[in-house]
């Protein structure tokens, strides 16, 4: 099985907490059964191609520099999904196109489930994850935000698509990205499928201090490009709360019963009841 799979990696060297997560990242992708080659996207970062190097990682390497991108901004989602899907229709044949972030460790049993679904055209993805906090692993069913493992079974024909819708799309730095993949599933007709009880994701928890990305930084930028996706959703005619929603319009786009075990219904159970019960009273207190 030939995959594409659209990282990119923060510099090396600034923090040894993050330059250990992504190595790990690395190791647990190269330990699939599976032929990878990463679609690697930076933007400046420093000693990127050195650490690749030294991983004896397969890719296609592109860099953009920050000065293309808007003032202050580091790094686009857009643009990393425009290279992959420009690779993935021409240098050579791709059974899947993987997107992750590059904090997480990936389930050595990945690729084996994933040919279990006999599926041409199909988008899968693994929520909640499985967080260590602080060195901690955490309950596995606790609903943490974040989708940072999808999958697209497609073929040219959908990628040929897909790089066409995306045209009308726009993101810079953090926020909307799985909000955004959601919603292509409903564009391009992919049946969307949890693997949440096949195999957990381990997310680490991001050493953001480092990189002078506060809390602050991040709403600012959900904010911004929650503009660029409205524009999208209204160009395609799909609903707004997929903008304004939250998580709780998110999770009920991809609830499927046939994805439930325990775990999961716990995590839904949390999240609706539990969760939006909590935001209720803080919000009229």
């Amino acid at each position: 099985m030939k995959v594409l799979w659209i990282v990119s990696f923060r510099p090396i060297g600034k923090s040894k907490s993050n330059d250990f997560f992504q190595s790990m990242f690395v190791e647990s992708v190269k330990s699939l059964d599976s032929d990878v080659c990463f679609s690697l996207t930076q933007f400046n970062e420093k000693n990127v191609k050195k650490f690749i190097k030294e991983k004896k990682i397969k890719n296609f390497y592109k860099n953009i520099s920050k000065k293309k991108l808007p003032p202050g901004k580091k790094y686009s989602n857009k643009l990393m999904l425009a290279n992959a899907l420009d690779q993935f229709i021409e240098k050579g044949k791709f059974d899947y196109l993987v997107f992750s972030t590059a904090d997480i460790l990936v389930p050595n049993n990945l690729i084996k489930e994933l040919k279990k679904i006999n599926i041409k055209n199909y988008c899968g993805f693994v929520f909640p994850n499985t967080q260590v906090i602080n060195g901690q692993l955490k309950n596995t069913f606790w609903p943490y935000f974040g989708i940072d493992l999808i999958i697209f079974k497609i073929d040219k024909k959908k990628a040929k698509e897909f790089r066409k819708i995306i045209k009308f799309y726009n993101q810079y730095d953090w926020g909307v990205i799985e909000n955004f993949y959601i919603a292509v599933c409903e564009v391009l007709k992919l049946k969307k499928i949890n693997l949440y009880k096949k195999m957990k994701v381990i997310k680490f928890e991001n050493d953001f201090g480092s990189f002078s990305e506060d809390r602050s930084w991040q709403i600012n930028s959900w904010k911004e490009n929650q503009k660029y996706f409205i524009q999208f959703l209204n160009k395609y005619k799909l609903s707004k709360l997929y903008a304004y929603g939250s998580y709780y319009y998110l999770l009920y786009k991809i609830f499927n019963f046939k994805d439930l075990n325990f775990s999961l219904f716990l995590s839904y159970l949390i999240f609706y009841p539990y969760n939006l019960l909590k935001k209720l009273i803080y919000y009229f207190k």
